[in-house]
């Protein structure tokens, strides 16, 4: 589907302020949902089990909250893309379907991981799950790790008891058993399934909006660039990075950028970045010659002598 330009612009003037501070807002809320899973920590598998099932709130509010930031970016996506393909004939519509998906996967699988978690932490803290990990087989890793490490620096890391090799032979076996747990959960596959979904669709969305926001003008090449780099980046599992540009986009769909929204916002059409070479031709150019004048400015201080003293100076010469 294409709109007119005039189609365009109408709604954009509409739509474009709002998306905008959803947009900024689904940055706060995916900040603030770090912040409360912020609170559930440990050195292992194990301690953290045990941190989760003693804030199972958190998790959860940490995951609804993350379900509502990722949903919310559905809004700042279609913009850009639509923003694109009003602009570009050339521009895949059809993909609008992934740009769409892409963060409600993320949605889902953040639901899906609290609920796998807490039934990791309920089922490791009541001891249903057991280690595949031998005692014999901790304890070689153990002294791998002691020798490696050095006595000093192993007993600092496992100090929990008076023995840092019984310690650590506990604690491998825990965090053992505590892997299993989470790799049982219920929900776990399908969790990874939607993330992994969704980091490639968030590439692909980023890199192929950004790229002809960029070619099209509604996007300066520093941050259509960065757009593409920060998408590569979410399928590299660091999703978070892409809030960087969201920031950035949220503030120019609010128009309160320095310079405004580049001129293909307001044009309803492409207006693409001039190249280096023709920036290099234009400040080539030369400039108009002032009026009255035949080759440029006139000599100094002719400008303002009267008529006669012109001819009389002419005559002279």
């Amino acid at each position: 589907m294409r709109w007119t330009r005039s189609e365009e612009l109408d709604w954009e003037s509409r739509w474009l302020v709002p998306a905008g501070i959803v947009t900024l807002l689904s940055v706060v809320i995916l900040v603030g949902s770090a912040v409360v899973i912020g609170a559930v920590t440990g050195d292992g598998e194990a301690e953290l089990l045990r941190s989760a099932h003693e804030q199972a709130s958190r998790v959860t509010l940490a995951s609804v909250l993350e379900a509502i930031g990722f949903a919310m970016l559905v809004v700042p996506l279609y913009v850009l893309f639509r923003a694109v393909a009003a602009r570009g004939e050339r521009v895949r519509y059809q993909l609008v379907g992934l740009v769409v998906a892409a963060p409600l996967f993320f949605a889902v699988s953040a639901v899906l991981n609290a609920v796998a978690t807490n039934e990791a932490a309920d089922t490791f803290v009541a001891g249903k799950v057991e280690a595949t990990l031998t005692p014999a087989k901790a304890a070689e890793e153990c002294r791998s790790e002691r020798q490696d490490l050095g006595a000093k620096e192993f007993g600092e890391e496992f100090d929990r008891g008076a023995n840092p090799v019984a310690d650590c032979n506990e604690t491998r076996i825990e965090d053992d058993a505590a892997s299993n747990a989470i790799s049982e959960a219920s929900t776990r596959g399908a969790a990874t399934g939607f993330a992994l979904g969704g980091r490639f669709g968030l590439a692909v969305a980023m890199v192929y909006s950004c790229l002809w926001a960029m070619r099209l003008g509604l996007l300066s090449r520093f941050w259509g660039s960065l757009g593409m780099a920060l998408g590569v980046a979410a399928l590299l599992l660091l999703v978070q990075f892409v809030l960087i540009f969201f920031i950035y986009f949220g503030f120019l769909l609010l128009g309160r950028i320095p310079g405004g929204r580049p001129p293909a916002w307001a044009a309803g059409e492409a207006v693409p970045w001039p190249t280096p070479g023709e920036r290099a031709a234009a400040d080539l150019q030369p400039q108009e010659p002032h009026e009255g004048g035949e080759g440029g400015e006139l000599p100094p201080g002719d400008g303002d002598a009267p008529d006669g003293e012109r001819r009389k100076r002419k005559q002279r010469d």
